[in-house]
């Protein structure tokens, strides 16, 4: 069974992450997410995409692939996206004590910076798999906004057929939804397929597309 929004009591389990973005009097946000990038073909191809209705993204990056495709990375920045972490190695929380997992975040945070050459103030991190531990989460907070989801799309699971996954994710987006799509070879054939139509749906019923 696919959980495209994890139930309440699954959330409240981990307290210091978000799940959804702020809605303002009168509008109606999305928060369109990438993981897994930045890589070439998938990245390009999202970002053409993205500014055929002037949406703004945030990707979550894996830290080795910032520094193999930097180029890929600064492309997304001029378009005025925001980069996010993703952790080194995407890797599991739950495979990791909490200093080692500090480490991976760490690690991918001095590539983000070295990219960008800025430091923020309070970065965003998405735990690989949404799998953090509380010990983790409670050290990571301190520093870092940790970002869930509010609808998962399935986009990298090639059982999924496309116009299912289509109707899924749009079945459960709401304003302030947090949407996770993928910018990797996995999520290729329905990334693809998706996105564009997921794009164009939400625009003609008057949705925006902000940065976290």
């Amino acid at each position: 069974m696919r959980l495209h929004r994890l139930p309440k009591f699954l959330q409240r389990l981990l307290p210091h992450t978000e799940w959804r973005g702020p809605v303002p009097a009168g509008s109606k946000p999305l928060y369109l997410t990438f993981d897994d990038g930045p890589i070439p073909v998938q990245t390009p191809f999202v970002l053409e995409e993205l500014a055929r209705y002037q949406a703004r993204a945030t990707f979550f990056c894996v830290g080795e692939n910032l520094e193999r495709h930097a180029e890929v990375a600064q492309q997304t920045l001029a378009a005025g996206h925001r980069l996010g972490n993703h952790t080194y190695h995407h890797v599991s929380g739950w495979s990791l004590p909490p200093a080692g997992y500090v480490a991976e975040v760490q690690q991918c945070q001095q590539a983000l910076e070295a990219l960008s050459g800025t430091s923020d103030s309070r970065p965003l991190l998405r735990p690989p798999y949404g799998r953090i531990t509380r010990a983790q989460a409670a050290t990571l907070h301190a520093n870092y906004r940790l970002i869930m989801w509010d609808v998962l799309t399935y986009d990298y699971d090639a059982a999924y057929p496309a116009s299912t996954c289509l109707r899924a994710a749009l079945a459960h987006t709401r304003p302030g939804s947090i949407v996770v799509f993928h910018d990797s070879h996995k999520a290729q054939r329905n990334l693809r397929a998706v996105l564009p139509q997921y794009l164009a749906t939400c625009a003609a019923q008057g949705y925006s597309f902000e940065v976290l």
